[in-house]
């Protein structure tokens, strides 16, 4: 069974009360139905950076986000793992202001994982952004990480969308 990093904006996502934003209301819901069907199929694991975001904010949303991390194995934020986000911030891989979505990165790199999953497409999961990410964990021997969002797990595609007229 391959090994998932689940980032925080899944927890998020898949908790928090419905936006009316309806492209917010979107992400919600892929987090929601990639969690209710999918998430058997890997072993997940995330990181007390994980962790410490959840438990920010709202004490409520707090403990719904906590309890879907509950029981999750953790995977070490160590001396390599900040090395290797502060690497991925000089080769402008991502910006320097996502210094803890660096460490997400870097933690899944070096933990072992297979795929990320994330709603974070600023940041982690950004078409402008993944190809110096790739390549940065290429020449680090660390190419075997996949960037995911839950839409590519659920199979959605634009015309799923659209209505039929």
């Amino acid at each position: 069974m391959d090994k998932m990093y689940i980032e925080t904006s899944i927890v998020s996502h898949a908790t928090a009360w419905p936006s009316r934003d309806i492209t917010i209301a979107g992400l919600q819901q892929q987090a929601r139905d990639w969690w209710a069907t999918e998430r058997r199929k890997f072993e997940l694991v995330t990181s007390q950076l994980t962790l410490d975001e959840a438990a920010d904010g709202d004490p409520s949303a707090a403990a719904d986000r906590l309890k879907l991390l509950q029981g999750l194995p953790l995977v070490d934020i160590n001396a390599d793992v900040e090395a290797l986000a502060e690497q991925l911030i000089q080769a402008h891989a991502m910006p320097e202001k996502a210094g803890a979505d660096a460490i997400h990165v870097a933690a899944a790199a070096l933990g072992g994982v297979k795929y990320l999953l994330t709603l974070n497409c600023r940041h982690i999961a950004n078409a402008h952004e993944l190809p110096r990410i790739y390549e940065l964990l290429d020449r680090a021997g660390l190419g075997d990480l996949l960037i995911c969002t839950p839409a590519e797990f659920l199979g959605y595609s634009a015309d799923d969308q659209q209505s039929d007229t």
